[in-house]
């Protein structure tokens, strides 16, 4: 079981004012090829595992947005720890019809 959830809202640099959104949708292809359950919405995404797993996507994600271009990275991250588990589905179950 997961014992750790991650939102992330990775704000990359970019040269020239370029559109972001190229490498937003990079970090999160980062993201879909480590395999960890994931939910993408509007202004984050929140992944599901462990959590040095998890820092670690974090790291790859940084990483491939300096390698895209950005001269720097700004990542806000919210982090719910709890060695008894830790679920997506169980957090908001009450809010789905």
């Amino acid at each position: 079981m997961a014992n750790t959830l991650l939102s992330i809202q990775i704000l990359p640099k970019t040269n020239n004012n370029e559109d972001i959104i190229p490498y937003v949708d990079r970090a999160i292809q980062v993201i879909q090829e480590s395999g960890v359950k994931h939910y993408v919405s509007p202004l984050e995404t929140t992944m599901e595992g462990d959590f040095e797993q998890l820092l670690a996507i974090v790291k790859k994600m940084n990483d491939a947005m300096i390698e895209m271009g950005s001269p720097n990275v700004l990542s806000q991250i919210k982090i719910l720890f709890n060695p008894q588990g830790a679920s997506m589905d169980k957090l908001t179950e009450k809010y789905r019809p």
